[in-house]
């Protein structure tokens, strides 16, 4: 399968989990005028618009940079945790990895769009703000970071103990993966962080969306999960993911306001 047949999969999957998010969720919504609804949160929009694509360019050439300018904390974050990863893989059955590689791929991706289907319709836009500007600190800190440090995962720094459970299980999703990451990429696990984002926003809006906290909350904590099911991240990645988080929910809170 190539990427393009790839990516064709994974949208379509995405696609239809957020027909069913907002036909679950936003059934009672009007749309009202979206045109100065989006007028209005176009600065915070265009913020992260921004930091989307300094992202993209630093994706490309930040690896080779780190190099130079970075860090390699991969011995250190092995010495501190050890093994901790492979004892998760310990419990690893057939249901549980196609469950894990499922919410990986698929869930986490819903929880990076569906937000903003819901927070444009929301009567305060404030929430759609938030969202925009909370991203774009994850986004734009997690390339700092990845500039800064060069860490191997748990499956590339001790491959004889932790499996690439997603890989081993569906090859394909090497393909999709490859394009967005890159190996020495893993400090902090942006996909803990950006789900604990998600997360904390659906909290705070839980008295208007109470199916999107009861959906949002635990599926992100699957995938914060998934990161050291599968063998891409290490704990400590997931504990400097949720802080980055929990931070940047705060900052744009505060900066929106």
């Amino acid at each position: 399968m190539s990427l393009a047949e790839s990516l064709v999969v994974v949208l379509g999957g995405v696609v239809l989990l957020n027909a069913g998010a907002a036909a679950l969720v936003l059934h009672r919504e009007r749309p009202g005028d979206l045109r100065t609804r989006l007028r209005e949160a176009a600065p915070y929009l265009g913020f992260l618009g921004g930091v989307l694509a300094v992202n993209k360019v630093a994706r490309e050439y930040g690896p080779e940079l780190s190099w130079v300018v970075g860090w390699n904390i991969t011995h250190r974050i092995y010495s501190i945790e050890g093994t901790f990863v492979a004892h998760i893989q310990s419990v690893a059955t057939p249901w549980l990895t196609t469950y894990f590689s499922a919410v990986y791929l698929f869930g986490y991706t819903v929880l990076l769009t569906f937000p903003f289907l819901a927070y444009l319709l929301h009567p305060q836009l404030r929430y759609l703000k938030r969202a925009a500007v909370a991203f774009g600190l994850n986004y734009g800190l997690g390339v700092v970071c990845y500039t800064l440090f060069v860490s191997y995962g748990p499956r590339n720094r001790i491959p004889d103990a932790v499996e690439p459970l997603l890989y081993a299980a569906y090859p394909r999703a090497q393909i999709v993966t490859s394009q967005v990451n890159a190996n020495t990429n893993v400090f902090p696990s942006l996909h803990t962080s950006l789900s604990v984002t998600v997360a904390l926003l659906a909290w705070r809006t839980r008295r208007r969306y109470p199916r999107w906290t009861a959906i949002a909350v635990p599926l992100a904590a699957s995938v914060v999960v998934s990161t050291m099911y599968l063998g891409i991240h290490w704990a400590t990645d997931v504990v400097a993911g949720i802080a980055l988080g929990v931070g940047s929910v705060l900052v744009a809170e505060w900066l929106v306001e």
